[in-house]
């Protein structure tokens, strides 16, 4: 069901998107440390949910979008 190709794109995707927002919930006052490493953990576990759905949808990738290489 799932290939290497397939995790590799999704540990990829997962990860970018934790430390993206795991920066920005960091970056504005507010958030302690430990309250951003939770922010972004969260988007890493929909990163993964939605990466995972998309197999279903699209081609073999992560991604939503059928990309066909010609």
């Amino acid at each position: 069901m799932f290939n290497k190709v397939f995790l590799t794109d999704l540990a990829e995707r997962g990860l970018s998107t934790a430390l993206q927002a795991w920066a920005g919930a960091f970056a504005v006052p507010g958030p302690n440390v430990l309250d951003s490493i939770k922010i972004g953990l969260v988007a890493g576990l929909v990163s993964v949910a939605k990466s995972i759905s998309a197999r279903k949808v699209g081609d073999d990738s992560a991604s939503i979008a059928r990309v066909s290489e010609q």
